[in-house]
């Protein structure tokens, strides 16, 4: 491909400018390896903060219904706000990357997240705690969609691995926020609030690196990158027709994780500068594999959403303590910690991920099927089976960066995927409330919660073939 019709959006770093050899371009090139670097523990932080908003409310859901007086049902609402907010935010979401650049949308969204955080514990009842955690959750769901595409953009070649370190962090900062927050509430003197607002600082310092990238993509540019940016500025950039031919003729390359990524490497431009597409994509719609990822993505976020909000509450009910829900709720969300770095590699090696899908949701039913008849005697072990089955949201990662040729189909497929699985997952955690308020206990939630895992493995396995999204729709860019 002809890199002169591949235009750098301001603020992209373009690694391959080193090539020219001049003590300029070395000078770029150096930059640009710090740019991986800060990207690298950007990438981290951010994923450690995507989910202690949710876990750090679900320890002490019960204190925050007394002190704003919440019902079953409105509680419910709460705990469904996260795939809500992401639902509808996250068409805007490509538009944001287009206009500001992904890495510029993903430090705005760590402070959109600390900002949330530190006003939701102190807002002046139920609608303003609402509107609060909204905030919080726009800038997790502008993360979400755009981590893939960071992932895809820069480290082309370790989509696996790097997917796998991103789903780790994200689950130690799950389980994190699930085991320290009552703790946390307890050494502050049992404020609730104070327990909620201390996770700010963590979001705060989230926001630091994605500064120093910002920064350092200004000095990776070249005087005629510049020049082709300003030109490119206001409208879509598009990338030579000839790609989509040799990609497709060469077919995915698969590298060394045996992940698929596109046929070009780190360091050329169309690695360096994938074109950041409209949210809407019609293409898509014609995409049986992008519809059975939608429906995995949405089944799997009702699912862990419903565990984040009322898992421990489930524990308290069933005459477990405060901070031993909280500790089983991290063991949950802990387990992601290996698993998620594992699953990636895993199902990087291999062509068709749905015999993964099919044993995590297996695991799924039995951990439930043993909450229903024992929730207490054996809670530790479904802790870890129900944990198991949470690794599906890695796996869902991993799929949306192998079902497409190239950067610009993973940024359309993780922002459809992502938007309309979220719009599906929102009924689960507000009808798990509805029917806890109405039925008297958790036996008919419980139920409904193990018969979504069975259209999640279908999913899972259709999603998982070997095709992609290019293959099906016939999309050249």
């Amino acid at each position: 491909m002809s890199s002169d019709k591949t235009l750098s959006r301001p603020g992209t770093p373009v690694p391959g400018l080193a090539a020219d050899g001049t003590a300029e371009g070395s000078a770029r090139a150096r930059k640009s390896v710090w740019t991986i670097r800060f990207l690298t523990i950007g990438i981290v932080l951010a994923a450690l903060n995507l989910r202690p908003a949710i876990t750090s409310l679900g320890a002490l859901l019960e204190e925050v219904r007394t002190g704003l007086g919440m019902s079953g049902s409105v509680a419910g609402l709460l705990t469904a706000v996260p795939p809500l907010c992401f639902a509808v935010f996250g068409p805007a979401v490509p538009w944001l990357s287009r206009r500001f650049g992904p890495t510029a949308a993903v430090g705005a969204g760590m402070a959109a997240i600390a900002g949330g955080l530190l006003i939701r514990p102190f807002a002046d009842g139920t609608p303003g705690f609402l509107a609060a955690t909204a905030l919080a959750l726009v800038g997790i769901a502008a993360t979400n969609i755009l981590m893939p595409v960071i992932v895809k953009r820069y480290f082309p070649d370790r989509v696996g691995s790097m997917t796998g370190l991103y789903s780790m962090a994200l689950a130690l900062g799950t389980g994190g926020a699930a085991a320290l927050t009552v703790p946390l509430t307890d050494a502050s003197g049992g404020d609730w609030r104070i327990g909620l607002a201390l996770w700010a600082s963590l979001a705060a310092l989230a926001v630091l690196p994605w500064l120093v990238v910002l920064r350092l993509d200004r000095g990776t540019r070249s005087p005629r990158t510049d020049r082709l940016g300003r030109a490119a500025r206001g409208r879509e950039v598009t990338a030579s027709p000839a790609e989509p031919t040799a990609a497709r003729d060469a077919g995915p390359d698969r590298g060394t994780t045996g992940a698929a990524t596109p046929t070009h490497r780190a360091g050329s431009p169309a690695a360096a500068s994938p074109t950041i597409p409209p949210a809407k994509a019609p293409g898509l719609l014609r995409s049986p594999t992008a519809w059975a990822l939608t429906g995995y993505f949405g089944l799997q976020g009702a699912g862990a959403y419903t565990v984040m909000g009322w898992m421990p509450q489930i524990f308290r009910d069933a005459g477990v303590s405060a901070r031993t829900a909280g500790l089983l709720l991290a063991v949950i969300m802990a387990l992601g910690v290996p698993l998620a770095f594992v699953i990636p590699r895993l199902a990087a090696r291999y062509r068709n991920q749905g015999p993964i899908a099919v044993v995590l949701g297996l695991s799924g039913l039995g951990g439930y099927a043993g909450l229903f008849f024992a929730p207490a005697a054996g809670a530790w072990a479904w802790a870890l089976l129900i944990g198991i089955n949470n690794c599906a949201f890695p796996l869902a990662l991993t799929m949306i960066g192998m079902r497409s040729r190239t950067a610009t189909g993973v940024v359309r497929l993780s922002a459809f995927a992502q938007s309309a699985g979220y719009l599906i997952a929102v009924p689960g955690p507000l009808l798990v409330g509805v029917l806890y308020q109405h039925s008297g206990g958790w036996g008919v939630p419980i139920a409904l919660m193990a018969a979504l895992l069975v259209p999640q493995i279908i999913f899972g396995v259709l999603a998982g073939r070997d095709r992609t999204i290019e293959d099906e729709t016939g999309m050249r860019d």
